[in-house]
């Protein structure tokens, strides 16, 4: 089955655990976490205290999106706030897989993203290493823009790479994820929906924009092949300091945060 991963960005922050207890209710798969910094985009949103706060109001795994420069001094604390995966952008890595190696080490599952202009090779590398890649199927900072088309090529691109090389690596896109354009991108490929505005806005509930969306992508999953899924097992050639690596569970196996009965305010 198709993931969807409801971002808070589009989220009311003064109702921020409700929303995210409504999406957990209504079947989401992940809550994807959007960490600006005002340099690597051009916006400023959360930090470390909203993701463990986060943690402690779901048990789904949450999935956060570094858009910072110098991720590598952050990734330990958004971890140990609660960061099931953490993804940080090629563009701001220069040493891309000791970050990698980082993320992992830390405990939780590695994936690295690419903006629009940035060729899919620059991944290739790497691809024995992570879990996900993320295609931005729009230049990162703002929610609410339209899908730039070209960006599915990207994502066939790397559906066809994953699928040589059988790795079990998801391919997650963000940006611009409606029930018109979801279905576009799971045919290229896509394995994990990023949806923000299409999932929390004034139009319907959160539980029947999720249920609009997985209603849109129902065909085009079953026109296709289904690709390997998110990190059952790390590849055998996926390794830190020499040695292969145990096999990674799935995210909500290893959720270790408590879990916190929250009111909403």
């Amino acid at each position: 089955m198709i993931k969807i991963a409801p971002s808070i960005l589009a989220a009311d922050f003064a109702r921020l655990g409700a929303q995210v207890r409504e999406a957990e209710e209504a079947g989401a798969d992940y809550i994807h976490v959007d960490v600006m910094d005002g340099h690597f985009v051009p916006n400023l949103t959360i930090g470390v205290p909203v993701v463990r706060a986060l943690a402690g109001v779901t048990t789904l795994p949450l999935d956060v999106h570094l858009m910072i420069e110098s991720p590598e001094n952050l990734i330990d604390d958004f971890v140990e706030a609660g960061a099931e995966m953490v993804t940080v952008h090629v563009e701001t890595c220069p040493h891309l897989h000791r970050t990698v190696t980082q993320i992992r080490e830390a405990g939780a599952m590695a994936g690295v993203a690419l903006n629009p202009a940035t060729p899919v090779s620059l991944v290739e590398p790497i691809l024995d290493y992570v879990n996900l890649i993320l295609v931005m199927s729009v230049n990162p900072g703002f929610g609410g823009q339209t899908l730039i088309e070209g960006t599915l090529s990207k994502v066939r691109q790397l559906r066809e790479i994953l699928e040589m090389k059988r790795l079990p690596i998801e391919i997650e896109i963000d940006g611009g994820i409606t029930p018109e354009t979801a279905p576009r991108a799971v045919t290229a490929g896509a394995d994990v929906l990023v949806a923000g505005t299409a999932i929390f806005n004034d139009r319907a509930s959160v539980a029947d924009n999720i249920a609009e969306l997985r209603r849109a992508v129902g065909r085009p999953e079953r026109l296709r092949k289904a690709p390997g899924r998110f990190a059952q097992a790390a590849p055998a050639s996926m390794v830190a300091g020499g040695q292969p690596s145990q096999p990674l569970c799935l995210a909500s196996d290893i959720m270790t945060s408590p879990v916190v009965t929250v009111e909403p305010t």
